[in-house]
């Protein structure tokens, strides 16, 4: 079974330093795709904007500056509150959108509890197929071309005129 950890918020898109306009979005985490977060904006066209990017990007830069490219997440204050900045780029445009710093960490909090920093290949279950998928046969029938060498080796071949 999977879990499933969502937070609705609402981000600011900053359109100049002086003016932003409010985004309804949701962050969502799942253990089956237990690397990524997901989040989802809600911006009043027909669909969402949906972005998903690393995980381990959205905990360091809940501390620190992080990311190149299309996804880049700083904290910083604003107006004295701890707000996390995330520069999105995409060939649609670029967003700079301001999240509450507190609700980003308490989210980021229950999914770290969900799957632990480290453990998020065991959501995979790569370990339990790759052991299934190697494991060898029962009952009795052995496969001979499993046990016999494709490619014999220099020094397996008889010596000719010995």
């Amino acid at each position: 079974m999977h879990t499933v950890v969502e937070r609705e918020l609402e981000l600011k898109l900053v359109l100049s330093p002086e003016r932003s306009i409010p985004v309804p979005a949701r962050l969502a985490y799942r253990t089956d795709d237990p690397y990524a977060v997901h989040i989802t904006f809600h911006i009043g066209s027909e669909s969402p904007v949906n972005w998903t990017f690393a995980r381990e990007l959205l905990v360091e830069g809940v501390f620190r500056a992080c990311g190149h490219g299309d996804v880049r997440i700083w904290p910083t204050k604003v107006e004295g509150r701890s707000v996390v900045l995330m520069a999105l780029s995409s060939p649609d445009g670029d967003a700079l959108l301001e999240a509450p710093a507190a609700q980003v960490s308490a989210w980021l909090e229950r999914t770290l509890r969900a799957v632990p920093p480290g453990s998020e290949s065991e959501q995979l279950g790569l370990d339990d197929g790759l052991a299934e998928l190697l494991a060898p046969t029962t009952g009795g029938m052995v496969d001979e071309l499993w046990l016999r060498d494709p490619w014999p080796s220099d020094e397996s071949r008889p010596e000719e005129g010995a």
